[in-house]
């Protein structure tokens, strides 16, 4: 693979933090395989070692294949994932340590819907219950809760003077899916940060194994998203990838300002 200077520049980045700021077309995925090869090549970490993080299951596939061809046989151990995948499998590990099932049900959106549609009478409700289609506005309130955990807010923590009744709204939501053992994917992120906040021997432990962190697509990152990276990448050998022009998910909370 031919290389240019600023490329090769990245890769070879030895160690601290590095922010690579580059636009569509330039290799920006190419740089992080190759960078994750360089580590292991070099001897800087083992693949048990180095988190990789992207956004989608595709992209991190692609990833996990382009990194799989580039290592010899036998090369086995690395994280590479979406967000979610990572922290689902933290919490499947972990969670018992917060209070959790370990062995709770990942809902889907329509599940999430159901589960809300059928237990919508726990809810005391008045604006949200309109007389004609009383679940006019379920998509939107989960929506709306879904946001707040991406914000890292939690029930207790929620404040809302205009909709009183969402604030009581949101705990029972909360607690709903508590007592049936379930999550959102909105929780998966939040519950991993309650679990290395709280626990900060296990944080210890993941942050000592991660000596190399790379996350692609940095733009498309959420406050959530950004202080889970923040709290892993405790020994500052964090990879960023982003282009500042692309960033497709403003309309769920990616926030620019991570970059």
């Amino acid at each position: 693979m031919v290389l240019n200077s600023e490329q090769r520049k990245a890769i070879e980045h030895k160690s601290g933090p590095l922010l690579i700021v580059a636009g569509a077309g330039t290799g920006k995925t190419t740089v992080v395989t190759e960078r994750i090869k360089w580590f292991i090549s070099q001897g800087l970490a083992k693949p048990e070692e180095i988190l990789a993080l992207t956004f989608t299951e595709k992209a991190a596939r692609e990833m996990e294949v382009r990194v799989d061809q580039a290592l010899p046989y036998g090369t086995f151990g690395l994280w590479i994932s979406t967000f979610h995948s990572f922290c689902d499998r933290i919490l499947r590990a972990e969670a018992l340590h917060i209070g959790l099932n370990p062995h709770y049900k990942l809902l889907t959106e329509a599940e999430t819907y159901l589960l809300v549609k059928n237990n919508f009478w726990k809810f005391d409700f008045a604006h949200f219950r309109p007389t004609g289609n009383p679940y006019k506005f379920i998509e939107g309130m989960i929506g709306h809760f879904s946001r707040l955990k991406d914000e890292d807010i939690s029930p207790a923590e929620y404040k809302n003077d205009e909709f009183p009744e969402l604030v009581e709204a949101y705990k029972t939501y909360d607690k709903l899916k508590t007592d049936e053992g379930v999550m959102d994917f909105s929780d998966l992120i939040f519950y991993t940060l309650k679990l290395f906040r709280t626990r900060k021997n296990i944080l210890a432990r993941y942050q000592k194994q991660f000596k190399q962190i790379l996350v692609d697509e940095f733009q498309d990152t959420n406050f959530a998203q950004n202080e889970l990276v923040k709290l892993l990448a405790s020994g500052g050998n964090i990879t960023v990838v982003a282009d500042d022009d692309q960033s497709i998910y403003r309309f769920r909370g990616a926030a620019i300002s991570n970059v």
